[in-house]
């Protein structure tokens, strides 16, 4: 009875999938304060670079917007409105970081304008995979305490799944994203040569935090798959 009421075996999957989310986070902080450090070539802002490189590619209706004063992070690039949205620091510093972000960002938007399929595809999954990644979950805690009513929790875990997939669909969305934010960074001699190594470590490190995600919610979904198999 104590081993049954206090511990599950699949919590150790759960406490896996943790440490690697905080492991990528811990790396990527670590990366980012590194090279907000370290002014860029050009002495350009985020902003500025976003702007640079979108002329470069012959992108003139994508925005570049600012995102409030107090905002560290979200980082991002809006399909809907076609805009470049940066934090604070990112928009108004001329840092490696603020660079390799910006540049980044702007890959989205270079991958918008040429309709690349897997952006297309994460996109068309967004409504489902927030519904999923909201009510999977409680539908299977919902079905073990209707007596493992197999129906709700077979229906929780294919809604969990579908969240699941798009964590996957967006790895190769995000990489190419950064591949393209450097090449662009490179053609445009926004960086130099050091520079150029800072914005890789720095896009890297990012990158790891979405295979850490997708990781995790890999190994939540094999615990699901695990309880929904019990009845004691």
């Amino acid at each position: 009875m104590y081993y049954g009421y206090y511990w599950d075996p699949t919590y150790i999957l759960v406490i896996i999938g943790a440490l690697i989310c905080m492991l990528a986070s811990a790396n990527v902080d670590a990366s980012m304060r590194k090279y907000k450090r370290v002014r860029n070539a050009r002495n350009m802002t985020g902003a500025e670079v976003a702007q640079r490189i979108l002329e470069a590619n012959g992108i003139y209706d994508v925005r570049v917007e600012c995102l409030q004063s107090g905002a560290l992070s979200g980082d991002h690039y809006d399909p809907r409105t076609k805009t470049v949205r940066l934090s604070y620091e990112n928009y108004s510093y001329p840092s490696v970081t603020a660079a390799a972000v910006a540049a980044h960002e702007c890959g989205h938007a270079k991958q918008d304008n040429e309709d690349y399929m897997p952006l297309r595809i994460r996109s068309a999954l967004v409504p489902v995979a927030n519904f999923g990644s909201r009510f999977g979950l409680p539908l299977v805690i919902l079905g073990i305490i209707l007596s493992f009513n197999q129906i709700l929790i077979q229906i929780g875990i294919w809604m969990f799944a579908l969240a699941v997939l798009f964590q996957f669909v967006t790895l190769p969305v995000e990489f190419n994203a950064s591949k393209r934010g450097l090449e662009a960074l490179t053609s445009t001699g926004i960086l130099g040569t050091e520079e150029e190594t800072g914005a890789k470590k720095v896009l890297f490190a990012a990158a790891l935090t979405y295979v850490a995600a997708a990781a995790s919610s890999l190994l939540q979904l094999l615990r699901l798959s695990m309880i929904s198999k019990r009845r004691d």
